[in-house]
């Protein structure tokens, strides 16, 4: 029997792609998607699928939260996180929500299958690109260390946003949002955000394909 998959991601475009990509291996077939985390859970306990490949953002709260919620009532399931940041803050935290893999969106749709077939077979034993490389460096970190959180902020910078819209999109306040900006500039001893993420690329923080992703 083919392992079965839940997609869960906010952009239709992206479940369509995903979906796609799962049809062209006979050992998976999609059996629902979800664009919200409530969603995603309905569709879950509904279902019970094999797999659940779930974005980090969606619009009612963080997907992480719905691996961890997911992994707590049912230990044997896959669980693949596919976000588009790649720093390692990111994948410690889907490592810590009990996540099986851990994939970028840029990556090709076979490596997201590939996660899948892993997160399948072996739901506790976490892979993602470059974890060696990645649990080096929170062992023996140099450089500014941002937390969770503001590393979401600075993603949001990095793509535009201000202070209003990274508040509503985080379901943060206005003045939270301004103490995590403030952190952050003082951490990576900039006086804007140009020079914030300047610094932040050249500190491995954000990718500089994030910032002509953005442009």
């Amino acid at each position: 029997m083919p392992y079965t998959v839940l997609l869960v991601d906010d952009h239709d475009l992206i479940r369509q792609g995903l979906r796609r990509a799962f049809d062209r291996h006979r050992d998976f077939t999609v059996v629902a998607e979800a664009s919200s985390v409530g969603a995603a859970l309905q569709s879950a306990a509904d279902k019970e699928p094999d797999v659940v490949v779930c974005d980090i953002r969606l619009p009612d709260g963080s997907g992480l939260e719905a691996v961890r919620t997911l992994r707590g009532q049912r230990p044997d399931i896959g669980l693949v996180v596919l976000t588009m940041y790649a720093g390692d803050e990111h994948l410690v935290a889907a490592l810590e929500a009990g996540a099986s893999a851990f994939v970028l969106k840029d990556a090709p749709s076979d490596d997201v299958v590939a996660a899948a077939r892993h997160a399948a077979v072996s739901p506790r034993a976490f892979t993602a690109p470059d974890l060696a490389s990645a649990m080096r460096r929170r062992m023996t970190p140099s450089g500014p260390r941002l937390s969770p959180r503001e590393t979401e902020v600075l993603n949001l910078l990095a793509e535009g946003y201000g202070v209003g819209p990274i508040a509503r999109r985080l379901f943060i306040s206005e003045s939270t949002t301004k103490t995590h900006v403030s952190k952050i500039y003082d951490k990576l001893g900039a006086a804007n955000r140009a020079q914030a993420i300047m610094k932040s690329i050249q500190a491995g923080l954000i990718s500089a394909e994030l910032m002509a992703r953005t442009d």
